[in-house]
């Protein structure tokens, strides 16, 4: 008997010490909130932009430290003539990317033709760009006090300050819901501040005190959607991608994101995956024209040289192509704030505007951010089962003080057992969650593998890294244009095998980018079975 008791006193004390670590977790989470919004929380995250973020970022292969030109947050970088795209100067003026890297961890290197510096679009891979805060105004204020995001809000069922309602019309169809807000001073200047019940109406799709959530993240994982509150000055947005021959779906990608992201850095290089060499082509196409409406956002990162071991091991030269970008890349920003969102995306991976716009906007989200997308093969019309989630955000402190700047260590799922995150977790004061943007069902983007037509596809074969076997471009009979139309057309895959896949309908929701779907005819054979 007396056993039995000493067992339940020590089960007890074991629930109520669980108990206590819960409180204090969320305790942690509704403080989320304030350390965003606080601006002496944000100051007390100096130590990531100070020598911490310097000592512990690895250089890149085959250089000295010294010579890396990688910017740390917080080094004084004033926009030379506040122009908004320079040359990055290095110390006593002289141009530290026109050194000449070592060869020494290099196994290929080749010279290419690119703009002339004298021309008008000087030496466009080593220019540098200052980022500037979004001046849009997502929220409006209302009449009766309702702070609400204009894109997310029926503005006509908006009450006036009477409480009178603006119009009346499909009454049932919106939700409304209300929130406590502060009620702003009066006309005649009083300072009292009370509080009053506000009402934001949502559209469909869109959730939360102020309609600003989107389906895509009320329907996630994500732990604290009580503390979520809307920014004062939104979080400018980074998206980093390495772009081979996708072509159509960075198209995609530009006009999916083009009010969210507020610089793209696209990383080209002269040499295949695999390590043979070929033409810039994204570069002619920048230089002629093609992206002049996005061009204004773009940060062009050229990779010159093909890593040690690459060619053996075919992996090392899939990491090191992420590893550069966001090295080279991001030394190259100027203006970033420790809570700017970077992005990371393989080229066929395009995240839904409205996850993007959402981590743009408001604070008390945790990090890092995953997102769930909905898997195609070959064209959107053969959807795969399950969805891919892929790690692709994180804020731009963690990604300095826990990945060490590289991209290709957010990319991986063991962001727990890295040097940094303890150290990370504790200043910042905040407990690290990784949630996903998205579900199995409300996806938060769009996946589409070898979406290319077949000459596309063949290309990628012949240019796949030697990592992933059986490597099918090795065989002859796999790169020929009969055969890959035949897996278009019956979604099969290079082994023989068939996959079993649920029907699908262009009209259904999330069933590609709004921008392809806009454009059907031209982008017809990824958006339906052109071989069916």
């Amino acid at each position: 008997m007396r056993r039995h008791k000493v067992f339940l006193f020590g089960a007890l004390a074991l629930c109520v010490l669980y108990l206590l670590q819960y409180c204090k977790a969320l305790h942690h989470m509704l403080m989320l909130t304030e350390l965003y919004t606080s601006s002496v929380n944000l100051e007390a995250l100096g130590f990531l932009w100070r020598g911490n973020v310097r000592s512990e970022m690895k250089p890149l292969p085959g250089s000295r430290p010294s010579d890396t030109g990688l910017w740390e947050p917080g080094d004084d970088r004033e926009d030379q003539g506040n122009a908004k795209v320079g040359r990055r100067i290095g110390h006593g003026g002289e141009d530290q990317w026109g050194k000449e890297q070592p060869d020494s961890g290099n196994v290929n290197r080749m010279t290419v033709t690119l703009p002339d510096p004298k021309g008008p679009w000087g030496e466009l891979h080593k220019r540098s760009i200052h980022l500037h805060d979004d001046p849009t105004s997502f929220f409006v204020r209302t009449k009766s006090g309702a702070y609400c995001f204009r894109e997310g809000t029926e503005i006509a069922f908006l009450k006036d300050d009477s409480g009178q309602r603006v119009q009346a019309a499909r009454e049932g169809q919106r939700k409304i819901l209300h929130a406590q807000q502060e009620e702003p001073k009066s006309a005649q200047g009083k300072s009292a501040r009370g509080k009053r019940l506000v009402k934001c109406m949502c559209r469909q799709g869109w959730h939360g005190p102020h309609c600003g959530i989107p389906t895509m993240v009320q329907h996630s994982n994500l732990p604290n959607k009580g503390s979520l509150m809307p920014r004062m000055v939104p979080r400018r947005v980074i998206n980093a991608i390495n772009i081979n021959h996708e072509f159509d779906l960075l198209h995609a990608r530009f006009h999916e994101l083009a009010d969210t992201v507020d610089l793209f850095l696209v990383c080209e290089s002269n040499f295949t995956a695999y390590g043979n060499s070929k033409q810039l082509h994204f570069l002619r196409l920048l230089l002629n024209g093609t992206y002049n409406y996005i061009r204004h956002k773009i940060l062009y990162v050229f990779l010159d040289h093909f890593p040690k071991g690459g060619q053996q091991n075919g992996w090392i030269a899939d990491d090191y192509l992420r590893t550069f970008l966001s090295y080279d890349g991001m030394s190259r920003v100027q203006g970033t704030r420790p809570d700017d969102v970077f992005l990371i995306n393989d080229a066929d991976e395009i995240p839904a505007r409205e996850g993007i716009l959402f981590l743009k906007l408001y604070n008390g989200w945790t990090e890092p951010v995953s997102i769930h997308m909905r898997k195609s093969l070959y064209g959107f019309f053969w959807r795969q089962p399950g969805t891919l989630d892929v790690h692709s955000a994180c804020t731009v402190a963690m990604l300095f003080a826990v990945y060490n700047g590289d991209g290709i260590s957010l990319r991986r799922r063991d962001y727990f057992s890295m040097p940094g995150f303890r150290n990370y977790q504790r200043e910042s004061g905040r407990i690290l969650v990784q949630w996903s943007i998205g579900s199995p069902v409300h996806y938060g983007g769009w996946h589409c593998s070898w979406c290319f037509r077949p000459e596309g596809i063949s290309h990628k074969l012949i240019s796949a890294q030697n990592g992933d076997f059986p490597r099918w471009g090795d065989y002859v009979e796999k790169r020929d244009l009969n055969y890959i139309k035949g897996l278009i057309q019956t979604g099969g895959w290079f082994d023989g095998s068939v996959g079993e896949y649920p029907p699908t309908d262009p009209k259904e929701p999330m069933y590609a980018p709004k921008y392809l779907l806009k454009n059907f005819q031209l982008y017809s054979y990824v958006l339906e079975n052109p071989y069916a």
